[in-house]
């Protein structure tokens, strides 16, 4: 998650054809995210990313047009459904994409755990910058890499089967990096090390991510489930700023995306034909306040 137009220097370890030099050894954990992902075609994923060929693997925020369940015919009606909730996971990823800049076409962007590419996509069509998009499923990535094809756009927008905790990319070499979602599924101080290396001084990093709120206590019943469902670890808070701090990473702006975010799963839990069973329990840990959707912002100084 090609050559580039301009033929400057490549990142450390990247060929010219786009092939990544081989990944890291992986842990035992590692492998399991790996074949969970290769293996995945939930319709909640493919059906909505087929709508304009922007796939995004994480949820949605803002208000919804509730009047697409106004339709009678049950198909209609769940072709309605999709495309609202597309909307809303687009607009989460223009969110994140608008907090990355300011940035020129000569940038490259730094996409960690990109799944099947579509943040990567969003950033480029914002920016015009390059993109380097990292995931440990193969699949996802020829899948992003057969898109951007598709696209016209892969001499600037490249995905890689690598680990984003250990990518090879040269330090320093890039303007922007984020999380979308995917913070869960590693160590915070091993993925902060990463993405400060990686970016130039003055940097913006970018997370999306739900965790859970500190001042609840210890993990809620409904955070444990979403751990088990998606087999992940869901940090406190606390963690994401503590493990910033010790990597030169400094917030600049903090949002709770938890309200906004609610209606994109009342709206799921309607659609007969993508619920995947998770759905109240998000909405339940959402609403006693043991869960957050949180946006953080931060320069690397």
């Amino acid at each position: 998650m090609y050559t580039h137009q301009h033929h400057e220097e490549l990142p450390l370890a990247i060929s010219q054809s786009g092939a990544t030099a081989s990944l890291p050894a992986q842990s035992t954990y590692q492998s399991r995210i790996a074949d969970y992902w290769n293996a995945e075609k939930n319709p909640v994923n493919l059906e909505l990313g087929g709508i304009d060929d922007l796939y995004h693997h994480h949820y949605g925020v803002g208000d919804v047009k509730w009047s697409v369940l106004d339709e009678a015919d049950p198909a209609r009606r769940a072709e309605r459904v999709t495309a609202e909730l597309h909307r809303l996971e687009q607009a989460q990823a223009e969110l994140l994409a608008s907090h990355l800049g300011p940035l020129s076409p000569a940038d490259r962007v730094f996409d960690a755990g990109c799944g099947r590419g579509g943040g990567s996509v969003v950033a480029h069509q914002r920016y015009g910058c390059h993109a380097d998009g990292v995931t440990l499923s193969t699949t996802q990535a020829d899948f992003a890499n057969g898109q951007a094809r598709a696209r016209g756009i892969d001499g600037k927008v490249r995905y890689h089967h690598r680990n984003m905790l250990d990518t090879g990319f040269s330090t320093g070499a890039y303007a922007a990096s984020w999380n979308n979602e995917s913070t869960m599924y590693v160590e915070l101080d091993l993925l902060f090390a990463e993405h400060a290396r990686l970016l130039r001084r003055g940097g913006r990093y970018v997370t999306i991510t739900g965790c859970y709120n500190d001042t609840y206590g210890q993990a809620s019943r409904e955070v444990s489930l979403i751990n088990a469902h998606y087999i992940c670890d869901i940090h406190p808070r606390s963690a994401y700023f503590r493990a910033m701090a010790r990597h030169r990473l400094v917030p600049v702006h903090v949002e709770d995306l938890t309200q906004a975010t609610i209606p994109y799963w009342e709206l799921r839990k309607t659609a007969e034909h993508l619920v995947t069973g998770i759905e109240d329990t998000f909405l339940t840990a959402y609403k006693n306040g043991s869960f957050q959707y949180l946006m953080i912002v931060a320069d690397r100084v």
